[in-house]
């Protein structure tokens, strides 16, 4: 008689639901808080870079020379894909498909490993150069004459420019207006200027906009094509460049973990019944990861 009232039990279902749909919205309401809680915790860096970027703009400029953009394009293309793989995942298990899901979960645990293994390179090139943090940053001559750079260091106000092109623009106005008006034109202009129409008004070192002369605007282009000093502070840029990085790389060593526990769930058979909540969640997790890393790469990588 008590076999009777025995509904039987499902095994997608846990024990503190009363169905499926109430376990699957409360599993992605639960994955949403995680994630909430990653945006945060990689929000806050994000801060820290905007205030070491507008604070030592010189320093992320400098160092955005010693990254690779064709292989960190080619990591953001590689979690890209990855993504897609594991949003087709996420379909297979709903329409049952054992076999479509074991591949793309392969498939994004190999386009994952990829993505880690273009990192190493990247990280091995810095290490071998002495692109390093704090005070293990310490670059060879070598790579600082291939990106270009000025071996001798500028430290703050007390470096001075030992020419026109290392002194800004602003600064250039500046010295100029402090100057006399025989100093600023040339004596010959000065002696005929009772003759001609010539002022001996010094000339406005900055004018609007609009009013920029091409001669202007050719020197600015040569400003910026100048030689790059190297800051006394550069190690700032490679530190907030590696905590960024190696944290999000972290992130990704879990998640491959995760898709080798989802492969294994999956040749047990347990999404062969159309529960994909799991594979679902790990899905989203994923899609932040790899968004985290456009973000990233255009901060790092694109920062000029």
């Amino acid at each position: 008689m008590a076999g009777s009232h025995f509904t039987g039990h499902n095994p997608d279902l846990a024990h503190h639901f009363e169905n499926l749909d109430q376990q699957r919205q409360s599993s992605r309401l639960g994955m949403w808080l995680f994630l909430v809680t990653e945006i945060l915790f990689f929000g806050g860096l994000f801060c820290a870079y905007v205030v070491y970027r507008v604070n030592h703009p010189e320093v992320f400029i400098f160092g955005h020379h010693f990254l690779d953009k064709s292989l960190g394009a080619l990591n953001t293309v590689v979690l890209i894909c990855s993504s897609l793989t594991m949003a087709w995942a996420v379909r297979a298990a709903q329409l049952k498909q054992r076999a479509i899901l074991q591949l793309m979960l392969v498939l994004s645990f190999v386009l994952a490993g990829t993505f880690l293994g273009v990192k190493y390179v990247e990280y091995s090139h810095k290490w071998h150069h002495g692109l390093l943090w704090a005070s293990r940053y310490a670059p060879d001559a070598h790579i600082l004459a291939e990106a270009g750079v000025e071996v001798a260091e500028a430290h703050g106000e007390e470096a001075v420019s030992e020419s026109i092109e290392g002194v800004p623009g602003d600064e250039i106005g500046l010295a100029v207006e402090a100057l006399p008006v025989d100093e600023v034109l040339p004596e010959t202009l000065l002696e005929n200027a009772a003759d001609s129409e010539i002022s001996k008004i010094a000339p406005a070192a900055v004018g609007p906009a609009g009013l920029v002369t091409p001669e202007a605007r050719a020197a600015a282009e040569a400003e910026r094509n100048a030689v790059i000093v190297n800051p006394a502070n550069a190690k700032t840029f490679f530190s907030v460049y590696f905590l960024m990085t190696g944290l999000h790389g972290i992130h990704v060593i879990l998640g491959m973990i995760a898709m080798l526990w989802l492969l294994k769930l999956t040749r047990q058979g347990v999404f062969d019944g159309g529960h994909y909540t799991k594979v679902d969640n790990i899905a989203l997790y994923w899609h932040v990861v790899d968004l985290i890393w456009i973000y990233l790469f255009l901060l790092m990588y694109l920062i000029d």
